[in-house]
């Protein structure tokens, strides 16, 4: 059994859209139940109905037409109960609705499983057979198992597609897929696709204006394979059998027959481009060879797929070009990188859309930092049919509609003309400073890691640098970058603030910020090897870094250093000895250098408990809030299955930045928010009653920011402190938040979109 439902979701995952999903799930369901019928009924939100989407043993004429409403019938008491129903004799049912169009009459047994994704109900999986006989128990749990397993498929599928998507209609046109809000804003571009080199599964559907040009590249790879193929072979014959030998002269042969080459050549000539159509032909035959049942064969799938992945990496070589962006572009990806959003030029960056990742990812906190919408874990979407499609992103609810429709578009135009208004009203307060009504000043920073954000981050009337993320740099080179390199960027940085503040954090890779020249592989990779512990056990690259920041220091008094996800005080003893080290090294070198004051994130809860001695050691301390609400609540922050659990006004959180706050202050040291809580206005208002020192956030975020403390005192914003903690959901909390920003007039932060 466990054999038959790793290939019925195998076939379910390589099917092209949702009519070939639920086509797939009926034939092989009833072959692996051994049953009469199977049938699948999708939910039809907005009818309230279960529609017969497909069917094997029921009249077929019936699927599409037949509807039950979401309180009728047997598959209604499925739905309703979320959980089996398992019938020896289902017209004994109270419940049990006769339908004469499905021809059913002739069936007693009844066992139904409820799809569910995501804790909504998505349909009905039901079998059937003419004995009255009940499913044992073995049956009816190999039910729920593959519902369980398909689900996820459906609900891929219907993203797509949808239940009027089974008769040739686009239903994703002006459809809401969802996902988690990203960036806000709203963005309305092309879409354009980027992918991993060499992975089948990853190739977007893209259609070319050139067929003749796409085939002269499939066939040049076709033949560079060949060539590989032959030689090898050649080097091997002496030292192989002949029965292995055999393979490379079966490869061979597909590459010169009609099955693999001729089959690709006529997709491309359909007007497909050529990875896609290769990728369809490979897909085509490794699903033959699968479906066969026999193990010999079924082996020979790896081969086909293997010989796919040879054609597709001379292919990707020999097309290699740079993307040629649209003036709008919305970056589709299954987890799209902070690379890849850098690569874009800003003026043509619309929107980022990833299936991966949740709002507090790496690539959401630059998209944010970059001013760009962003919709993250958008599980349901089929990335592979978007490419070209014209796409609305929706940053504020994380939403994205393909293909709006005029009035979707129409209001989303509206809404980016309030944001531009909203914009330009708050720009205003540019040269002002954040101060509250009763008279403090809170100084807000920019958070940064690109030089290209210096001029904008100067002209937001941000008060300086309050974490610049010196990881980029090394993450869009192929080498660590040396000392040199690193000296140059820096000292642009610090010169173009000074004599403001600038609070350069050391290298903070691993998580979910890899470098490609130093991959680091780890099943658990927020709770292994990154930050401080990578800079630590490699003094070498680490002292490198350090000269390069104090070097760019040089005759200016504006560096502060920040040293990332510390967990114990034997990390920041150890960090200061190197930094002071590098230090002394430039001293005796004869070079001016002024010792920078010393931070340390605040980002593990070892780091809390612990934050008052940490105070002793450093000039400063700042609260990563990302990861601190990610290590407190044990919420992966780029699991979209979890996201919902991610609120940094859990009360957890709150009361963890409080303890932060008066660990700091006990010892006379400043502290700040550099997480992207300090960024949200309902946020920023709790960490003002917690009397922090200063915020540091995206420059998108600065003027709603300073537009809040300029219109709240902080009595009040203790006062709301109060409230808050003695409420015990986040989502009440945040509740409780937007009301008090309303009721002070402030309500376009909230309701912007």
């Amino acid at each position: 059994m466990l054999e038959s439902l790793r290939r019925i979701v195998q076939e379910v995952n390589a099917a092209r859209n949702l009519e070939q999903v639920l086509a797939i799930i009926v034939q092989r369901v009833k072959q692996a139940m051994a049953a009469d019928v199977c049938s699948v009924y999708l939910a039809d939100p907005v009818q309230q109905q279960y529609v017969l989407m497909a069917t094997d043993g029921l009249n077929p004429k019936a699927v599409g037409t037949v509807r039950l409403n979401f309180n009728e019938g047997l598959v209604g008491v499925v739905g309703e109960r979320a959980e089996p129903l398992n019938l020896d004799n289902a017209p004994d049912h109270p419940r049990y609705r006769f339908v004469a169009e499905t021809g059913e009459e002739r069936y007693h047994a009844f066992l139904g499983a409820p799809i569910i994704h995501h804790r909504q109900v998505l349909g009905v999986l039901v079998v059937r057979q003419r004995a009255r006989r009940k499913f044992d128990e073995n049956e009816e749990t190999l039910l729920v198992t593959i519902a369980a397993q398909l689900a996820g498929g459906i609900a891929h599928a219907q993203a797509s597609g949808g239940i009027s998507g089974l008769h040739g209609n686009r239903a994703s046109q002006g459809r809401a897929i969802n996902g988690l809000p990203g960036a806000p804003g709203i963005g309305i571009g092309q879409a354009l696709v980027i992918y991993p080199p060499s992975d089948l599964d990853a190739i977007p559907d893209r259609k070319t204006a050139d067929s003749a040009a796409e085939i002269k590249l499939f066939e040049g790879a076709v033949s560079k394979v060949r060539l590989d193929i032959e030689s090898l072979a050649a080097r091997l014959r002496a030292t192989l059998p002949e029965e292995d030998i055999a393979l490379f002269d079966a490869y061979l042969h597909m590459l010169r027959g009609e099955s693999l080459v001729g089959k690709t050549v006529a997709r491309i000539k359909a007007g497909q481009w050529a990875p896609g159509a290769l990728r369809d032909t490979i897909l085509e035959h490794t699903r033959a060879f699968e479906a066969m049942g026999d193990a010999y064969l079924s082996e020979r799938a790896s081969d086909v797929r293997d010989l796919g992945l040879r054609i597709l990496g001379y292919l990707q070589a020999d097309a290699r070009r740079q993307h040629d962006y649209p003036p709008h572009t919305v970056i589709v990806g299954e987890e799209v990188s902070a690379t890849a959003l850098a690569e874009v030029p800003k003026d043509r960056l619309a929107g980022v859309i990833s299936v991966r990742g949740s709002s507090s990812s790496h690539v959401a906190i630059l998209a944010r930092a970059m001013g760009v919408p962003a919709v993250m874990g958008v599980t349901d979407l089929d990335v592979i049919h978007v490419d070209g499609r014209e796409v609305v992103v929706d940053g504020y609810r994380g939403r994205l509609y393909i293909e709006p429709t005029t009035l979707v578009r129409t209001e989303y135009q509206r809404i980016a003309r309030e944001e531009q208004a909203l914009a330009a009203e708050l720009s205003e307060l540019r040269d002002l400073p954040a101060i509250t009504s009763d008279g403090h000043r809170i100084p807000l920073y920019a958070n940064t890691g690109l030089l290209s954000d210096i001029t904008p981050t100067l002209n937001s009337g941000a008060e300086g640098i309050g974490l610049y993320r010196t990881e980029f740099p090394f993450m869009t080179r192929e080498r660590f970058p040396g000392e040199e390199e690193q000296r140059v960027i820096y000292r642009q940085v610090l010169e173009a603030f000074h004599p403001r503040p600038v609070v350069l954090r050391t290298l903070d890779i691993g998580g979910d910020k890899s470098l490609p020249y130093f991959p680091i592989k780890e099943d658990n990779p927020f709770l292994g090897w990154r930050g401080i512990r990578i800079s630590l056990d490699h003094p070498e690259i680490f002292i490198v870094q350090l000269r390069a920041m104090l070097r760019a220091s040089q005759g200016l008094s504006n560096l502060h250093l920040l040293l990332p996800m510390v967990s114990t005080l034997a990390e920041v003893d150890d960090a200061l000895i190197l930094i002071k080290r590098a230090h002394a090294e430039l001293l005796e070198a004869g070079e001016d250098i002024v010792m920078p004051k010393i931070g340390v994130m605040i980002e593990v809860p070892s780091a809390v408990y612990q934050a008052d001695v940490i105070a002793t050691r450093v000039d400063f301390l700042s609260v990563g809030s990302n990861d601190l609400t990610q290590y407190l609540l044990a919420v992966d922050r780029n699991n979209a299955r979890v996201a919902g659990l991610y609120d940094a006004l859990h009360p957890a959180v709150l009361r963890a930045l409080m303890q932060v706050v008066e660990g700091a202050h006990r010892h006379k040291k400043p502290v700040s928010v550099c997480g992207e809580m300090a960024g949200d206005p309902a946020a920023a208002l709790l960490l003002l009653g917690m009397g922090m020192d200063s915020l540091s956030m995206s420059v998108a975020s600065l003027p709603r920011v300073k537009w809040m403390i300029r219109n709240f005192s902080r009595t009040e914003a203790r006062r709301l402190l109060e409230q808050a903690l003695a409420l015990h959901d986040a989502s009440d909390i945040r509740r409780h938040l937007q009301h008090a920003l309303q009721q002070a007039g402030l309500g376009s932060l909230i309701r912007t979109g």
